[in-house]
């Protein structure tokens, strides 16, 4: 099995293999042209997202700038995903996004991890794990999600927060680690901020 293969598999490999490199730094070069497109140029973004990712479905965005390990490469947005400012994917394996997901400033999805090992650390050596985020999510500014995480449907995770394990559906969780807070109840179908009351007629009948 060659290094190019293990990095789906969970296996340890090295990611300087020059094979793994050249593909590599091609996806890059595409990436550096997302970023460098004009924001009165949104079809053009469109296009430059759908030649990197892997699935992206309709009426996605992603703020420039974005950074990525293999350029989007092995990404997979549903539908109506939004992405702000820095998103960091560190796709070196699969990162799964569900639709209408919201993702905040400054996320990071982290896909790849190095054995605490001293010995195999400073041989190179590193593994990935795929992350998994499910429909209608909403990640605050600055929240970390580490390799090998599944997140159920509708959840919401609070800014700042370092996600070290799975999270159920219909969770609000924070922390560092982060931690469920509560489950989505009666009282986010009344308050959306605080006091601050929903209006009635906002929801579709």
């Amino acid at each position: 099995m060659t290094n190019r293969d293990k990095m789906h598999t969970g296996d340890l490999y090295l990611p300087d293999d020059p094979a793994i490199e050249v593909e590599q730094k091609r996806y890059l070069d595409r990436l550096y042209d997302y970023n460098q497109t004009r924001p009165s140029k949104p079809a053009q973004q469109q296009k430059i997202l759908r030649e990197l990712f892997a699935d992206l479905g309709e009426n996605c965005y992603v703020e420039p700038p974005f950074h990525a390990n293999f350029g989007g490469h092995h990404v997979h947005f549903g539908d109506n995903v939004y992405a702000n400012f820095n998103l960091t994917l560190v796709d070196d394996t699969h990162i799964y996004v569900g639709d209408h997901t919201m993702i905040g400033p400054n996320v990071t999805l982290a896909t790849a991890g190095h054995p605490i090992n001293p010995e195999l650390r400073a041989q190179n050596y590193q593994y990935n794990m795929p992350i998994h985020i499910g429909r209608n999510c909403w990640l605050g500014a600055g929240v970390i999600v580490l390799p090998g995480i599944t997140i159920g449907d509708n959840v919401v995770i609070g800014a700042g927060s370092v996600v070290t394990k799975d999270l159920p559906d219909g969770v609000v969780a924070v922390g560092d680690p982060c931690r469920v807070l509560r489950e989505v109840n009666e009282h986010d179908q009344e308050f959306y901020f605080k006091d601050r009351r929903i209006d009635p007629a906002l929801f579709k009948a």
